[in-house]
């Protein structure tokens, strides 16, 4: 939406207290594919120096505090897992070249692999070896965090001319480490002026795959570097932490903070040309899913809504009965449902500048809801008030849409009765929530509104006589 020139700063303020105008340019998605593209070569796994050296890159776009969790420390059910690291890795023919490399790309071995040095034939080779058939030039991702055993991915284009050289012997390299250490993680708080918080989590313990899920590390990293530039009312936490075992331990480290989080949000996948994908809290209809809802339905594409199930990602923990948090994932395909997911597939060509671009433009109007869905009350509830003396209508001059934004306004007074969110006003009128906030702005300018919870006392309902005496 623009103003002509003649709209005041003041009124301008009003109507994009977010500074949201420049949302889906062109430098946003080309500034979180520039990060993507840093990070991806990063060998990360569940824990170990892949994970410290991401963080350490995030460090310098965003204040993030890194954490460590010792090896072996309780946490729920579970316990923090040894860490792994890995220096190099190969499969050798008997010339000495390397057939299988895992400088090429570190998918080709088993994430979590023990290590191991030995001269094996074929046959003692070939059941440690994972391939996909149906794409003969892709490598797959596999991991064994749970299992002490070793393995290499390889193209199935591969498998199948060391399967006809037959009996061969290879030299098998993994230089690998497994012992104590610590989980790694980050965290960053940007404080508002409540301490009711948004909650934005995102994986960080996959290798180099650029979907799942360095664009939701870029979004993440985008959406703070913006809010960090507001001023927020809402607090907003970031964590950055190895699927599973990172939230589990999180959450049970900060337990007795939980209570501050009233909305949240995984980001995953969310780079890929497809459509967004949303799946509900497990309320279900919590405040987070409502005003996802909105944002999606507002938007030129098309997009899906799921309701809650109790896997895929990190949900299952947030969303846990004994926990219980309203949080819930915006995606663009699903995971599992395009071909490239795990796999070498997944790379810089898959994700595209313009979509992550779309999918922080969302973030970002998601957050704007929940920071401006407010509950007023109409200072003036008997009749229709006279808007024109108050000087109001010369708001509207020069907005492109200024019937919207007219018909907000009075939407907006009409169930400003103390009971319904400007949200509910959004969702009952039709209107994108944008038109209902500045309908409110504006009129809150211009003395028809208070905000219940701030100023309810100072806007005393006018009495009969007082009504009657001006109409």
């Amino acid at each position: 939406m623009q103003l002509a020139a003649s709209c005041s700063a003041n009124q301008m303020q009003l109507l994009e207290p977010m500074h949201i105008e420049s949302l889906n340019s062109p430098a946003a998605g080309s500034e979180m594919y520039e990060l993507i593209s840093e990070l991806f070569p990063i060998c990360r796994s569940n824990t170990g120096e892949g994970v410290r050296e991401t963080l350490r890159i995030l460090q310098q776009r965003i204040p993030l505090a890194i954490h460590e969790v010792l090896s072996g420390t309780r946490v729920f059910d579970w316990e923090v897992p040894q860490e792994w690291n890995i220096h190099d890795a190969y499969i050798k023919d008997a010339s000495g070249k390397r057939i299988v490399d895992f400088r090429q790309s570190n998918l080709h071995v088993v994430n979590g692999s023990m290590p191991i040095q030995a001269r094996l034939t074929w046959s003692e080779l070939k059941p440690h070896l994972t391939t996909l058939p149906e794409h003969l030039d892709w490598i797959p991702y596999r991991t064994c965090f749970f299992e002490k055993r070793w393995g290499f991915c390889l193209s199935h284009a591969r498998f199948l001319e060391l399967e006809q050289q037959g009996e061969a012997e290879y030299e098998v390299c993994i230089d690998s480490r497994l012992e104590d250490g610590s989980l790694t993680y980050g965290e960053l708080l940007l404080r508002g002026e409540v301490d009711e918080e948004v909650l934005i989590s995102t994986h960080v313990c996959h290798p180099s795959l650029a979907n799942d899920n360095l664009s939701g590390i870029a979004v993440a990293t985008q959406l703070a570097c913006h809010l960090e530039k507001l001023d927020r009312r809402l607090s907003y936490r970031f964590l950055f932490i190895p699927a599973t075992i990172g939230a589990v331990t999180w959450l049970c480290l900060n337990e007795s903070e939980l209570g501050n989080i009233k909305h949240g949000m995984i980001l995953s996948v969310v780079g890929d040309s497809g459509a967004s994908t949303y799946r509900r809290t497990r309320h279900g209809d919590a405040e987070i899913d409502r005003a996802v809802e909105h944002v999606l339905k507002h938007s030129d594409d098309k997009s899906t809504l799921l309701d809650f199930e109790p896997f895929g990602y990190d949900q299952r923990q947030f969303c846990s009965p004994g926990i219980n948090l309203p949080v819930g994932c915006l995606m663009r395909t699903p995971d599992q449902q395009y071909p490239e997911y795990h796999t070498s597939a997944d790379n810089l060509d898959f994700v595209r500048p313009e979509c992550l671009a779309d999918s922080w433009a969302k973030c970002v109007r998601v957050t704007d809801v929940l920071e401006h869905n407010r509950t007023y009350l109409n200072c003036k509830p008997k009749c229709e008030p006279r808007l024109g003396p108050s000087g109001l209508y010369h708001a509207f001059d020069g907005v492109a849409d200024w019937a919207a934004l007219q018909r907000a306004t009075l939407w907006v007074l009409n169930l400003s009765d103390g009971e319904h969110s400007l949200l509910e006003i959004a969702e009952r009128s039709e209107l994108s929530f944008s038109f209902i906030k500045q309908g409110a702005a504006l009129l809150k300018e211009h003395g028809f509104l208070t905000e219940l919870k701030a100023d309810a006392a100072n806007c005393p309902l006018p009495a009969t006589s007082e009504l009657s005496a001006t109409c």
